[in-house]
């Protein structure tokens, strides 16, 4: 089971960002059934293109696809990860509505 480990700032970047000043970050404070779906329209769109590959031939593709191919699983696979992390954050300092 992950720690209880609060963010301490409102803004999270994602790891996928690859510059000094990230420029895709993640609002803590918004909702969390908002951060959850947006983690699962990542995952899912990566889900969905491993099982578009996993039915295709490579007979005619370049060999400059694979690296495409991953490059694309990666961003949408960690960012949906970054999401989720944030939602599950949230979601253990949740309180129901009095």
């Amino acid at each position: 089971m992950n720690k209880w480990n609060p963010f301490t700032d409102r803004y999270h970047p994602l790891q996928t960002n690859l510059t000094d000043t990230p420029p895709l970050i993640i609002d803590t404070e918004a909702n969390p059934q908002d951060i959850l779906e947006a983690a699962l329209q990542r995952i899912r769109a990566s889900s969905d293109l491993l099982k578009t590959l996993h039915c295709v031939c490579f007979k005619h593709g370049d060999v400059e696809d694979i690296p495409h191919i991953t490059h694309a699983l990666f961003l949408l696979t960690q960012d949906g990860c970054d999401l989720l992390k944030v939602a599950q954050q949230r979601m253990m300092n949740w309180k129901a509505p009095a």
